[in-house]
């Protein structure tokens, strides 16, 4: 049986899952359910102390965007930190781990950017016993508005002033959370890293408004007739999140960087890529929201079970293992030339690759042959593009099949005589040119 236990940062935790400091984690009874239920830690959800009090609006917090099957694509949310009291809050995080010693409970904190409270709630924090601090500089609503969350996270220069006092103030290790709404994420992470951060998480919520009610004409959730941009997760952000992670796993500065990942994962296979890309763990909030604690139990199953079939004993053993195959586009093999089939067995005769490439693509796919209906690959004029493979409802109907010798669009042979597009004819700083 593959091994899923985690070591993060020192900190030991059964499995890699964590839950991510959200609604999930308010609460001792919450926390407790889900370590009931398997979790492997928590981030709990994000305390503050000086300041204007936290007072969260009574009525709708949470926006959406559902596929057409009503699943839950994306999660629009105007929540804020903790509005309990962090006496209680404090309380609840030290009996927690006093009850489940072989569980990670880390604290998510947010107060003022001044030294001063900082130490003083990281002196708190430490009297819990809990096994480390996030720092969360990613909260795009509400708070960046009073300059904490994304305020600080935006700018690299605050985050690694606030890092150093964090390691300066506290034996615990420290996470720095990363807001993705930046243009490029590695400057945040390198100023963690300078300024002493033991690791970053990634990433918070994108700033976002999801809709937009057309009787009352204000954006949804809507608050007495008025809403606001707010904080956008779930599987509709896997993409940008995966992108991100992969940019501080191969940067140069930030280079073995233990990381954390975050968004959108709602499978066993979710986890597995953030984790081949370089994370250690990976934190959960929107699949529980969605479909309770106990979806952990399939994340766990899933990847234990895949971990066995590919021979990984352990974490160590994909951790990392897809960040040397993320590439600057520039050097992508332009000698491999793949063309797409169909497998008329499985077709079901809907049409919608040929109208995918007819109407939009480069016109590869007939609908007729010998006067019947039938869907084809005209290989002359296919590029390649997988548009067809995308939009095909029937899965493996359609694969793409790499080819060699001359390639049937061009008449040339797919041996080109170049690698990478800086060796490209079409590049205009080629140093190469392609004999015709």
């Amino acid at each position: 049986m593959a091994n899923l236990a985690s070591n993060f940062l020192g900190i030991k935790s059964p499995n890699p899952f964590w839950l991510a400091s959200a609604p999930p984690t308010d609460k001792e009874y919450n926390v407790e359910r889900a370590f009931q239920a398997g979790w492997g830690g928590v981030v709990w959800k994000t305390l503050g102390e000086a300041g204007p009090p936290v007072v969260n609006v009574n009525g709708p917090r949470y926006g959406a965007i559902w596929g057409a099957d009503r699943r839950l694509l994306g999660l629009n949310n105007i929540e804020l930190i903790t509005d309990r009291d962090l006496e209680i809050n404090l309380q609840e995080i030290k009996a927690i781990k006093k009850r489940w010693p072989d569980r990670a409970v880390i604290v998510s904190l947010m107060v003022p950017c001044e030294e001063e409270p900082w130490k003083k709630i990281l002196k708190r924090v430490e009297e819990t016993e809990a096994d480390g601090v996030e720092l969360n500089f990613g909260c795009p609503h509400g708070m960046s508005e009073r300059g904490m969350g994304a305020a600080v996270g935006q700018v690299p220069d605050y985050i690694e002033m606030v890092a150093r006092w964090c390691k300066q103030h506290t034996r615990m290790p420290v996470i720095v959370k990363l807001t993705p709404n930046i243009t490029d994420v590695r400057y945040p992470a390198r100023a963690a890293k300078a300024g002493g951060a033991d690791a970053v998480s990634l990433i918070n919520t994108v700033s976002s408004i999801t809709s937009v009610n057309l009787d009352s004409f204000s954006p949804e959730p809507s608050i007495d007739g008025k809403g606001s941009h707010g904080g956008y997760c779930g599987p509709a952000v896997k993409p940008i999140a995966l992108n991100m992670v992969a940019e501080i796993a191969r940067d140069a500065e930030t280079a073995g960087m233990p990381i954390s990942g975050i968004g959108g994962i709602t499978t066993w296979r979710d986890a597995a890529e953030f984790m081949a890309l370089g994370c250690g763990n990976v934190q959960v909030c929107t699949a529980a929201m969605t479909y309770g604690f106990k979806i952990v139990e399939e994340m766990i199953e899933g990847l234990s079970n895949w971990m066995d079939d590919k021979g990984h004993a352990d974490l160590d053993a994909i951790i990392g293992r897809a960040v040397p195959n993320v590439t600057d586009w520039q050097y992508l093999n332009l000698n491999y030339v793949t063309k797409a089939k169909i497998d008329q067995d499985a077709c079901i005769q809907c049409g919608r690759c040929h109208i995918a490439c007819e109407d939009t693509s480069h016109q590869a796919i007939t609908n007729m042959v010998d006067g019947l209906r039938k869907f084809e690959v005209i290989d002359a004029e296919c590029v390649g593009c997988n548009l067809c493979v995308n939009v095909c409802p029937v899965e493996n109907c359609i694969t793409m099949e790499q080819i060699s010798g001359t390639d049937p669009r061009t008449g040339k042979s797919a041996e080109l005589p170049y690698s990478n597009w800086t060796e490209h004819p079409n590049n205009p700083s080629a140093t190469k040119t392609a004999a015709e």
